[in-house]
């Protein structure tokens, strides 16, 4: 068994042409301040460590962090938290969050999840599942299934998301076990959707 954790994760993803936010790995604070200004704010701070599995409940995920001063109070925050090998910089993005999966099921072979996503997954438990590969008519079924449909929509004078782009994104990874069969898991979480842009922003894949 091989496991991507985030940045091997969203390197493979990038190369298989997934749209994945900007990022940089941090040792130390100047590492840190570089990136953040090649990126640009605001951004996020992820911290980095093999044994580290749930990064926000340890506290090692900021986000929405605006200039330089902030980036120093907030690396100096998850430097001190046990597990800290180095740190993620990370391009920041409001929008809506959803989860997307692939998951190699003994019956059906690998399936395609999609929903609710970032810390609410779990509590929502607002998911739909396809056998891959899928097409673009399936993604739109699994989407409206979702009880989030309706703010992906727009709610309020809000804009909707990019369908569009986010129904390519889905079929995409339900073809991904047809080119790399041994993965046996794949979890992108969160997925931030604007009415413009789609972009990953964490992610994990398992290979047999």
């Amino acid at each position: 068994m091989k496991i991507l954790r985030e940045k091997e994760a969203e390197d493979f993803l990038e190369k298989q042409k997934f749209p994945v936010s900007n990022r940089g790995i941090a040792k130390n604070l100047d590492d840190a301040f570089k990136i953040a200004n090649k990126i640009r704010y605001p951004i996020a701070l992820k911290i980095q460590g093999r044994k580290i599995i749930h990064k926000s409940e340890t506290g090692g995920v900021i986000l929405d962090i605006r200039n330089d001063k902030e980036l120093e109070k907030a690396f100096s925050k998850i430097k001190k938290i046990r597990g800290f090998e180095e740190a993620m910089i990370q391009d920041y993005k409001k929008g809506r969050f959803l989860i997307l999966g692939i998951k190699k099921d003994a019956v059906f072979g690998h399936v395609v999840l999609v929903g609710s996503g970032d810390v609410y997954t779990e509590i929502l438990k607002d998911t739909s599942l396809r056998i891959c590969p899928i097409e673009k008519r399936n993604a739109d079924e699994m989407l409206k299934e979702l009880k989030v449909y309706p703010i992906l929509k727009g709610v309020r004078g809000e804009k909707p998301v990019n369908f569009n782009l986010l129904k390519k994104i889905i079929v995409k990874a339900s073809q991904l076990p047809k080119k790399y069969p041994k993965i046996s898991e794949l979890d992108i979480n969160p997925l931030i959707l604007t009415n413009n842009d789609v972009l990953i922003a964490d992610a994990r894949i398992v290979f047999d």
